[in-house]
Formats: structure tokens, C-alpha cells, sequence
């Protein structure tokens, strides 16, 4: 027998330590990224390995454990990842709980400088998002935060 044949039966008597390997490191990574895609690869491995049990031969068994991750990542993952963030608070915070958060004008506000008291008590530099200059004591939206700049509208209601 050559050497290549020598490796080839090599390589099939062990595959299933291989899988073992492969499925290990890919829920290690997946504990990682904590993104259900190298769970689903981990998944396409495990089948790798049952069709190794199975006597199934070496380049049958990847293309196999190849198919079953894709199908695994296209079918299961999306309605995980859905089931995982349905009870995630739908609340706004921090600079997004900001936007659309009125005040007024504390001193005027042009494009270039201003300041202006939110409803929450914070007061802001600010600069006003149109080129007409928002007189002091006029009311005002938030429509962006920028740095630490509210680039905030006027309210005509």
C-alpha cells in the first residue's frame, strides 16, 4: 500500500475525532459571539459525525455536514434569534430615549451654537437642524444627538 492510501484509511478511522474537534471549537467560539451561527455550524458537524458512524466516506460526510449547517443557519437560526430577543425591553435609554424629547431654547440656537433645557432637566449645548435661528424660550424637539450636542427643531404647536 502507498502512502497515499496509508493516509486515506488514516483519515477515515479517525474522522470522528475530527468532527469531536470541530463541533468543540465551534461551540467555544460560539460562547464567544453568543450569535447562534457557529451553533449552527456546531449542529452541521454533529451530523458530520453521525454519517461518519454511519461508514459513510470522508468527502460525503463534509459535503453532507456542509448542507445540514447552511439549511441549520437559513431554517433554525432566524426563529431562535427571534424566540432570544422577543422579551428584550422595547424602552428606549441613553441617547436614543433623547430624540423626539422636548425643551425650550435657553439662549438662541443657530446652526453653529445654542443651548436648550430638555423636559428631563438635562440642559445642552445645541444647534438647530434648519438655518432659521430659534429665538430664546421658543420651544423645541430633539432631532439627533451629536456628541455632546442636542441638534434639535422647532415646535410650532
Amino acid at each position: 500500500m502507498d502512502n497515499f492510501s496509508t493516509f486515506v484509511v488514516f483519515i477515515d478511522q479517525w474522522a470522528w475525532i475530527g468532527w469531536l474537534v470541530l463541533i468543540a471549537v465551534f461551540l467555544v467560539i460560539e460562547m464567544l459571539s453568543l450569535d447562534f451561527t457557529f451553533l449552527m455550524l456546531s449542529f452541521g458537524g454533529l451530523v458530520g459525525l453521525v454519517t461518519d458512524f454511519l461508514g459513510v466516506p470522508v468527502w460525503i460526510q463534509i459535503i453532507i455536514a456542509g448542507i445540514a449547517a447552511a439549511l441549520f443557519i437559513l431554517f433554525l437560526r432566524p426563529p431562535l434569534l427571534r424566540r432570544l430577543h422577543r422579551g428584550a425591553d422595547p424602552a428606549r435609554s441613553n441617547v436614543d430615549a433623547l430624540v423626539d424629547l422636548r425643551g425650550f431654547a435657553l439662549s438662541d440656537i443657530t446652526q453653529v451654537s445654542g443651548q436648550a433645557k430638555l423636559a428631563n432637566g438635562d440642559t445642552w449645548t445645541a444647534r438647530s437642524s434648519s438655518p432659521v435661528p430659534i429665538p430664546q424660550g421658543a420651544p423645541i424637539a430633539v432631532t439627533a444627538i451629536n456628541g455632546a450636542t442636542a441638534i434639535v427643531r422647532p415646535l410650532n404647536d
